[in-house]
């Protein structure tokens, strides 16, 4: 008796186990979305406004579920999946804590700008939400940090555009400012004078030069704009007085530029402009001047107090020695101290570049070690020449 075989049947051959690449990438994937929803949940924790918070809490959920699709992958295929944030993201997430979200959401605004297409090549992404959440959130941090008008930001976050990422920025620069430039002095003087006594008289004298320099300069530059806005407003109400219809016009050409229908801007401008003058004039200082009233580029007392802190912060580093020691002594300490310094400012700054830390530490301080050892050998130069 013959048996028939069986029947065959068309069901598709498994898929082939993902490469060591593939697992590399969703392992990047999920690192990047544990990342991106610590920095959010910390960033609402100290948002200053209600509607931020709720606003960043729903992007924190959606960093998570996308974290969720990569983990099941990895899971999936006997990959690691105990990942945690990265140092990054923790010092980030520590500093929208402790000082405002508002500090690191120009910076986590560029990283999302930067990453917005980053699954739009990736297989695993297609038919799902992920190259389009990417996307809506890089608009989102946009609009939040500087991308919409003033108008809108004012409305709604209640602070100044201004403020952000660029704080950060400024605080590690002016500190590296005062270390390179009193560095490179005090190794100047210590090369003449062996390390002797002038060296700490040179050093607290650059330290003080360098940060009354530098407050004077912070408080000049945010007077004059502080002044010139206030012209520019002074200006600008004196045209709402005797040209309303001109006004109205130009704010009607701004909405209709911003993307509303010619007939709801021409109403919308038209309302304002014949409105309340307060009202007016603050929206026309925002939408055609693009300046905070409320604001006016902040206090130029605060900014020299803080150019001036920071500078002697980084000022201080190598005169530090000279104070308890001279000679040899004092020279190496002062540069082993300036040396790591150097190192942790140039750590510092990659929360803003997200570069290896290493590196730029490193690069860091070549630069500045060659700074002080040219006027190291300068100084030597001209105290042998004198002498």
């Amino acid at each position: 008796m013959q048996i028939d075989a069986a029947p065959k049947t068309d069901a598709p051959e498994p898929a082939p186990p993902p490469s060591p690449s593939d697992l590399a990438r969703w392992r990047a994937n999920l690192q990047g979305e544990i990342d991106g929803a610590h920095l959010y949940r910390s960033m609402a924790a100290n948002a200053g406004d209600e509607r931020f918070a709720t606003l960043y809490l729903r992007l924190a959920q959606t960093e998570e579920r996308h974290a969720a699709l990569w983990r099941d992958r990895l899971r999936a295929a006997g990959g690691p999946i105990d990942l945690r944030p990265t140092l990054r993201a923790r010092i980030l997430g520590l500093l929208a804590r402790r000082f405002g979200a508002s500090v690191v959401a120009p910076i986590v605004a560029l990283e999302e700008r930067e990453g917005r297409t980053m699954y739009d090549h990736q297989p695993e992404a297609a038919g799902t939400s992920l190259p389009a959440d990417e996307r809506s959130h890089a608009r989102l941090l946009h609009t939040i940090t500087g991308g919409a008008s003033g108008a809108l930001l004012a409305r709604f976050e209640g602070r100044h555009r201004a403020i952000g990422g660029n704080a950060l920025r400024a605080g590690v620069l002016g500190a590296n400012d005062g270390l390179v430039s009193n560095f490179s002095l005090v190794m100047g003087v210590a090369g003449a004078s062996g390390g002797g006594p002038p060296v700490l008289i040179a050093g607290i004298a650059g330290l003080l030069a360098g940060s009354l320099s530098m407050a004077l300069g912070e408080w000049l530059s945010v007077q004059s704009a502080r002044e010139l806005y206030e012209s520019q407003i002074a200006t600008e109400a004196e045209e709402l007085r005797v040209f309303p219809s001109e006004e109205e016009e130009e704010l009607r050409l701004i909405y209709e530029a911003k993307g509303l229908p010619a007939d709801e801007a021409r109403r919308l401008a038209h309302r304002i402009v014949t409105g309340d003058p307060t009202v007016a004039l603050d929206t026309m200082a925002r939408e055609e001047l693009g300046i905070d009233p409320a604001e006016l580029g902040g206090s130029a007392w605060t900014a020299a107090i803080t150019s001036f802190v920071l500078f002697a912060t980084g000022a201080i580093v190598p005169v530090l020695p000279f104070l308890v020691a001279s000679g040899t002594a004092a020279i190496v300490a002062s540069a082993i101290l300036a040396g790591l310094a150097l190192f942790g400012l140039g750590a510092a700054i990659t929360l803003l570049t997200g570069k290896d830390p290493l590196r730029s530490g490193l690069r860091q301080v070549g630069f500045g070690l060659v700074a002080a050892a040219i006027t190291y050998g300068i100084g030597s130069l001209v105290g042998t020449a004198v002498g």
